[in-house]
């Protein structure tokens, strides 16, 4: 079981290369590795494990990890391969279906894969359990659940999306030491709390997520553009609420840059989830403002908090007069890491376990 695991890790590294450019598919890396007792060469020794291919989903709609893993194996043994002697390491359930491509269950059992070991089912009903049961009816020794709760955590949203039917919900502020998200305002800029090094982070965390949304007031006050520019990766949907429909259309949210949603007439919550799994949106980062945040959390209907905790004081004292936006409230149920000397806490709330 250990050789397995070991495997199964190297197939989560490979799986994470294509983060930024899969959605909403899942990461998915694979493993060839020749480690049967009769061996393809006699120049090899007898139980010797050798990898042979690796392969990743690289991007959506292109070729998945396997069809990649047994090209790059084939490329580097031009001498052939003797599959039947060969493991194939997944960390999901290889595909039964046509869709964008042709499955990979078939192309496994058309190579004569002699073993298949995968780390979790693929939740998305085309496929949950079919592509084992396809396998295994053509004589392919299939092994399920190595590594699975590590599996599960890597495609946590796309397991979000198929198991529970709406997008796995990350809840993203910045507040200073005293408790504040900014100053009230009719006007003006934002105060500057992350530093420069926690906001290239902040992109980082756009490109990871499908969809990112922001409230009316701060489309109306901040005018932000809401795209992923200091991070590779695509741009986030972006997503908004204008039940009084009072965002001007030149607002930077309206640009070419990336598709956008308004919510005018319907702005409940687990509406809006709804309509965004209808969407194959698998993902939403929720950067504010307070009472955004602050419903969302009320609902209970999400899954990771971010909080960034800077250094700096709003208030010098009890007797300031500025008056400040208070950052929503949560229990801080983490030890905080440091980054670029601020406190940023991260919780999993995990309505459901992923």
């Amino acid at each position: 079981m250990a050789k397995f695991e070991s495997y199964m890790y190297r197939c989560l590294q490979l799986a994470q290369l294509g983060e930024y450019y899969v959605a909403p598919n899942p990461m998915v890396g694979a493993v060839l590795v020749y480690d049967r007792p009769k061996l393809f060469s006699s120049e090899v020794p007898e139980k010797t494990e050798l990898i042979l291919g690796e392969g990743w989903h690289q991007q959506y709609g292109g070729p998945h990890a396997e069809p990649n893993c047994l090209r790059n194996a084939e490329a580097t043994h031009p001498q052939g391969i003797d599959y039947k002697s060969c493991t194939l390491y997944v960390n999901l359930e290889p595909c039964s279906h046509y869709g964008k491509t042709p499955p990979c269950a078939e192309l496994i059992i058309r190579k004569g894969i002699g073993r298949v070991v995968i780390g979790s089912l693929d939740p998305n009903p085309q496929v949950a359990g079919r592509g084992v049961k396809m396998m295994r009816d053509a004589g392919v020794d299939v092994i399920v659940g190595v590594l699975e709760e590590e599996c599960r955590s890597l495609n946590r949203r796309f397991f979000c999306l198929h198991e529970h039917h709406r997008p796995y919900v990350i809840l993203k502020w910045a507040q200073t030491a005293d408790g504040f998200i900014d100053v009230v305002r009719t006007e003006g800029k934002p105060i500057v709390i992350s530093t420069p090094l926690i906001k290239q982070l902040v992109h980082q965390q756009r490109a990871e997520n499908m969809a990112i949304m922001v409230g009316t007031r701060t489309v109306l006050l901040d005018n932000p553009k809401l795209l992923t520019t200091h991070w590779s990766g695509h741009h986030p949907v972006r997503i908004t609420l204008d039940r009084h429909n009072v965002i001007p259309l030149d607002s930077h949210i309206f640009s070419d840059d990336a598709p956008t949603i308004v919510y005018r007439e319907n702005t409940n919550w687990s509406f809006i989830l709804n309509d965004l799994a209808t969407r194959n949106i698998h993902s939403v980062l929720v950067e504010g403002g307070a009472t955004l945040l602050q419903h969302i959390l009320d609902t209970g209907i999400y899954d990771e908090v971010h909080v960034e905790v800077s250094n700096q004081l709003l208030k010098s004292d009890s007797t300031s007069v500025i008056e400040g936006v208070p950052a929503p409230v949560y229990p801080k149920t983490t030890k905080p890491i440091m980054i670029d000397g601020h406190q940023i806490y991260v919780a999993r709330h995990c309505v459901n376990k992923f």
